[in-house]
């Protein structure tokens, strides 16, 4: 084992939206020094939004609905990005970093395109310009692409192709509910992912134009980490972590984290560790034949649903002895 764990990378997956729920990793918030620490940071950047942001965060019930855009992206994005810097802070080197829709943003702060500071700028500009988008939503479906190519219709579109058999559409509500219910007719299993938006569908291009000149105004570097784009399914290359067309597409473009993980593991095997709420990645993961072989590993941090915080602090420590029995972290002795 010590053998084929040497040869093995390790690469941070970060989920995105769909992955929100109540109290996401809040049984880690004032016991875990680092990730509150990261947390804090984000809410301070966000002002007094930050304030009622953590409220909400930390609330059994909180005033603002999780699965809205004033929620949902800039809390993934503040617990993808704290999860990450836990893992680092336990000494482990990644080599390299995949992000699924807002957690590539996550990963772009940890890969050291941007500041924090500037990413959640960012960030902040892009739900201030979706916040009064269009509604809608995404539908999960357990097909090919090309076999829901033929339900597609209105504005509905392909938003995610995550897995051979697990394509995601998004779209305003009336077209995708037409739509869900033909695939439901014709036997496909449906579910929908928790969004009240449209995410990576062009039904959002009105919203964020213009969104560029402020990402043109932000210093942007080279990934010192391998970024590996969810939209290109290619490692980004410095021009294009350099391009604000670039990240100002993200909320439009399709996702395509399968071909992006594949294209990932054809350059060799990896520990897969997903730092982000709920074991989403890290069910997809499991599929590659990689995986399958045993060659590659998934490692997720947190549980796979909600539960008490003395789950979530046992899920990471579970996950920290796992990475030191693969090698990808040091032991403590």
């Amino acid at each position: 084992m010590g053998t084929l764990a040497a040869k093995r990378s390790t690469v941070l997956l970060l989920p995105g939206q769909g992955s929100q729920h109540l109290r996401m990793a809040a049984g880690l918030f004032g016991t875990e020094p680092v990730f509150t620490t990261a947390m804090d940071e984000v809410f301070t950047e966000l002002g007094a939004e930050g304030d009622r942001l953590r409220a909400d965060w930390l609330a059994e019930r909180p005033a603002v609905e999780l699965d809205h855009v004033t929620r949902s992206q800039p809390l993934l994005f503040a617990v993808d990005h704290a999860l990450g810097r836990l893992v680092l802070s336990w000494g482990v080197r990644p080599g390299a970093v995949l992000g699924h829709s807002i957690g590539e943003l996550a990963g772009a702060v940890l890969a050291g395109v941007f500041a924090l500071s500037d990413a959640v700028a960012l960030m902040r500009d892009r739900i201030r310009l979706l916040r009064d988008g269009p509604p809608g939503g995404m539908l999960a479906v357990a097909a090919s692409p090309q076999e829901v190519a033929p339900f597609l219709g209105g504005d509905v579109v392909i938003g995610a192709y995550n897995a051979p058999r697990q394509t995601v559409l998004a779209g305003s509500d009336p077209a995708l509910e037409k739509t869900g219910a033909a695939l439901l007719e014709a036997d496909f299993t449906c579910r929908r992912i928790p969004s009240l938006s449209p995410f990576h569908s062009p039904a959002l291009a009105p919203a964020v134009e213009g969104s560029a000149a402020l990402i043109a105004a932000l210093p942007v570097r080279a990934p010192r980490i391998p970024l590996h784009s969810c939209y290109t399914a290619l490692p980004l290359r410095p021009e294009e972590a350099a391009d604000p067309e670039y990240w100002a597409a993200q909320p439009v473009a399709p996702v395509r984290f399968w071909p992006a993980l594949d294209a990932l593991l054809a350059d060799g095997d990896a520990v897969l560790v997903e730092t982000g709420p709920g074991q989403g990645l890290a069910q997809l993961a499991r599929r590659h034949p990689a995986v399958r072989s045993g060659r590659s590993a998934v490692v997720p941090l947190l549980p796979a649903r909600p539960g008490p915080p003395e789950r979530d602090r046992a899920s990471v420590a579970a996950a920290r002895e796992a990475l030191i029995g693969l090698g990808a972290a040091p032991g403590s002795g």
